[in-house]
């Protein structure tokens, strides 16, 4: 694709995505008219106003440097286990075989269940991070063992019938392969990862968290203040995601000019 068509697709897809989010201030501030109960759905400059007024507060920006930390540190972890796990079950059968029932009982455990039962072994500045990791880690692991099995049989037989060093299997042919594949894995993980994380704060309670804000807001029937917690912790979630799609965007472009 020209720089030109890039450009221009970029632009189409920023302009339809702001005409989406007007949409959905518009048809929020109609049903937010239509029920008239602020405190059963506050209006987008209500639910604005709470916005900027936490934002003022010194509070809020340690909540936010709390949960930031904890999805960083759930989503490493999960990034660099699933990845390795995801690779050598590629690799080796027998290692999916192994792997196989832990993830299928994860992925099967609500969400709620598992943040529940997490709270009865860890202090309550931890279960955020475990749970996300324990929700995160199966997404990465399948990414990766998927790009792994996929990587063209055709080259891999051409090398084992050159004798090529296994190293340099991995490195040339197997890692290229499967480099799509971990960069919408690490998209979706990270995603998930805030999504659990708030979650677990919201259950749990810790110290310096957006999800013990939009508790303590709950408890305190301040609606707008709910949701202004929620779209803090989306706009944090969104941003992460760009920057993430940006340094994806950097390795696979660096990559690309050395092949």
């Amino acid at each position: 694709m020209e720089k030109g068509d890039r450009n221009s697709s970029n632009r189409s897809r920023f302009a339809y995505g702001l005409l989406g989010i007007v949409l959905a201030i518009l048809l929020w501030e109609i049903a937010s008219a239509r029920v008239g109960v602020s405190l059963i759905l506050p209006g987008p400059a209500e639910v604005a106003a709470s916005f900027f007024s936490l934002a003022k507060t010194a509070g809020f920006w340690v909540a936010v440097g709390g949960t930031f930390r904890r999805v960083l540190v759930s989503f490493f972890i999960s990034l660099v286990l699933g990845s390795v796990t995801g690779i050598l079950a590629g690799l080796y059968p027998s290692v999916q075989h192994f792997t196989a029932p832990f993830l299928t009982i994860i992925r099967a455990t609500p969400v709620m269940a598992l943040i529940l039962i997490i709270m009865f072994w860890f202090p309550a500045g931890h279960v955020p991070v475990f749970s996300a990791i324990l929700m995160a880690y199966p997404v990465v692991h399948t990414g990766l063992y998927q790009g792994t099995i996929a990587t063209d049989r055709t080259l891999l037989e051409m090398a084992r019938v050159f004798r090529v060093q296994r190293k340099t299997v991995f490195f040339r042919l197997r890692l290229p392969a499967i480099r799509g594949d971990m960069a919408s894995a690490a998209k979706n993980s990270l995603g998930l990862c805030w999504k659990v994380v708030v979650a677990g704060e919201v259950l749990s309670q810790p110290s310096f968290a957006l999800g013990s804000g939009m508790q303590s807001s709950r408890l305190s029937l301040d609606t707008p203040g709910v949701f202004a917690w929620a779209i803090a912790s989306i706009m944090l979630c969104g941003l992460s995601e760009f920057l993430l799609g940006l340094v994806a965007r950097h390795l696979q472009a660096g990559g690309s000019s050395d092949e």
